[in-house]
């Protein structure tokens, strides 16, 4: 699954030039749900960076820790918890990484799984709105989930769904088929993503260090052709 995120300040007008950005986004070395998190959707026909609590909270939502952080992709359009907010609410986070634990005799070894180039990436997510009031609301989100393509299957079994920045508007448009935006759902491509071991003093979301991120292992990651 997806439990901890690593986002350093991003370039987002390079990333998403129509992007509207009046706030700041929110960044941290090792991000853990129930928290705020930035998000981007389309709002005016233009993506607009905003802020939502990480936990998707429907407001027939009893219990604030029953809350999900993730969905899979499988589920969307099957399951009430995210039917409506995949056809009508979708989002984006930009992030610069996603922790990961691979199981170890004794232990479980973290990676920070990133693009190889160490640039941005935009993981997919649904958002839903709870009414507190007529003029007050809390907004909230989940991470969208898919199987993890053969490189990364030692670490985890699932990772966010990445949509390119050239599919953005495509997948936060409402009017977009529901049968494209799940097609956009789809593992990472093998020449895409790679990971690196880092400290174990990751385990704790208290521990917001920059060297939670820092590499303790070269690169995992698929080699193309040339080279080799």
């Amino acid at each position: 699954m997806a439990g901890r995120l690593h986002i350093a300040p991003i370039d987002l007008e390079r990333l998403l030039p129509d992007l509207v950005a009046e706030t700041e986004l929110i960044t941290g070395t090792n991000l853990a749900p129930r928290r705020p998190l930035s998000i981007v959707r389309l709002e005016a026909g233009r993506p607009r960076l905003a802020t939502a609590f990480w936990g998707l909270t429907p407001p027939w939502l009893k219990v604030l820790d029953h809350a999900p952080h993730c969905a899979r992709a499988e589920a969307l359009q099957t399951r009430p918890m995210f039917r409506e907010a995949f056809g009508a609410r979708r989002c984006l986070v930009p992030v610069t990484g996603v922790y990961a634990w691979k199981p170890q005799p004794r232990f479980k070894q973290p990676f920070l799984v990133t693009r190889v180039d160490r640039g941005p990436l935009l993981l997919a997510g649904l958002w839903c709105r709870f009414h507190t009031g007529l003029s007050e609301y809390n907004d909230s989100m989940a991470l969208i989930t898919v199987p993890t393509n053969n490189l990364m299957a030692p670490l985890t079994d699932r990772l966010p769904a990445v949509i390119e920045p050239r599919e953005a508007t495509r997948w936060l448009d409402p009017q977009t088929p529901i049968a494209e935006a799940q097609a956009l759902l789809a593992p990472a491509p093998g020449e895409l993503l790679g990971a690196f071991t880092v400290s174990r003093g990751v385990n704790d979301p208290a521990n917001q260090d920059p060297t939670c991120a820092h590499p303790t292992g070269p690169m995992l990651r698929q080699h193309l052709p040339q080279e080799r």
